[in-house]
């Protein structure tokens, strides 16, 4: 089996390599290549694997290229995020959008040569969801709540879920698209995303930083976990089209919280003294942003593949603590 991972370098994205191919099998076949494609080289340990080789530089160049690969399937997971999107239009669009149709297109020139389709599986978004004069938005999004995107990266989201099940009816590809919560908590520096202080203000107070919360306690919305995300997108992959239940795309199970809830896990698991390292100090740009987004949702389809969400946001950060074990400088606010 030859699979290929978009944007495979990444947080998500290597840690979804990381545990196909500690698995060694996908939806009951060995998996023997695994391609990342990525804006950089993949970290020291995947590219390590004798399974593995990296395409490095931007999707939309590798493209053409691919089109003469075999491959079996496909996780699409590249893309400019929100607040990059927001910044630059043309970059998004490049990203997002010309990328996602340069791939797509790939795959279809192998059916047209008489291959067989391939498996997609591409991470959409909850900014997929938004507020609309015509369509209020729920208190909680369901995988049939429509789709009214209020940023550039979460219509350029629903564009591509349009298209991968378009490519799907007329069997180019088998594709499936999955709308990933906010995952929470990434390791490393704060990205572009308007989303990155969900990150931040527990992985800094952990390290022993002071975080800036740039919006109110109050504000609420679906975040998860590293690792149950992954094992959505697997789940996703190796579910029959029965079973995934059409061709629109579903919810991935979410934590709904608030701000104010998760400071509050973030004390009882850490102590007061790391929960007092954050501060409020808002930001019109990035409250603006997420006043746009949904504050809760709900993922019955997801459900009945067998995922389900996190029973509270304490073992969220309990995973995040574990996977620093190795890396004590992440850490050292807990000395």
């Amino acid at each position: 089996m030859r699979l290929l991972i978009t944007g495979g370098a990444g947080f998500v994205g290597a840690r979804l390599a990381r545990t196909l191919l500690a698995r060694g099998r996908l939806d009951g076949r060995t998996i023997e290549s695994l391609v990342i494609a990525d804006q950089i080289a993949p970290p020291a340990d995947l590219a390590a694997d004798a399974r593995v080789e990296a395409r490095v530089g931007p999707l939309l160049g590798h493209c053409a290229a691919l089109a003469h690969e075999p491959f079996d399937g496909v996780f699409h997971l590249a893309s400019a995020v929100s607040g990059e999107c927001e910044a630059d239009f043309d970059l998004g669009l490049r990203s997002n959008l010309d990328s996602t149709r340069a791939l797509l297109d790939a795959l279809r020139a192998r059916v047209l040569a008489g291959h067989a389709p391939a498996k997609l599986v591409f991470s959409s978004s909850v900014a997929v969801f938004g507020p609309d004069p015509v369509v209020p938005l729920p208190d909680l999004v369901t995988d049939t709540t429509l789709p009214a995107p209020q940023t550039s990266y979460g219509m350029h989201k629903l564009v591509c879920e349009h298209l991968i099940s378009d490519w799907t009816r007329k069997g180019f590809i088998d594709g499936r698209a999955a709308r990933l919560m906010t995952v929470t908590v990434r390791p490393g520096r704060p990205n572009g995303a308007a989303s990155s202080f969900f990150s931040g203000i527990i992985r800094e107070p952990l390290a022993g930083e002071p975080a800036i919360c740039p919006v109110d306690a109050s504000v609420s919305h679906p975040v998860t976990s590293p690792q149950r995300t992954v094992e959505g997108l697997i789940a996703v992959y190796e579910a029959s089209r029965e079973a995934f239940g059409g061709r629109l795309a579903l919810n991935l199970p979410a934590l709904n919280v608030t701000v104010q809830q998760m400071l509050d896990a973030l004390e009882s698991v850490a102590g007061p003294q790391v929960r007092a390292r954050v501060s409020f100090q808002r930001d019109e740009r990035i409250a603006g942003i997420v006043a746009g987004w949904s504050r809760g949702a709900t993922a019955e389809r997801a459900a009945r593949l067998g995922l389900q969400p996190e029973a509270c946001f304490e073992d969220i950060i309990r995973q995040y603590i574990a996977d620093c074990a190795g890396h004590p400088t992440a850490l050292k606010g807990l000395q």
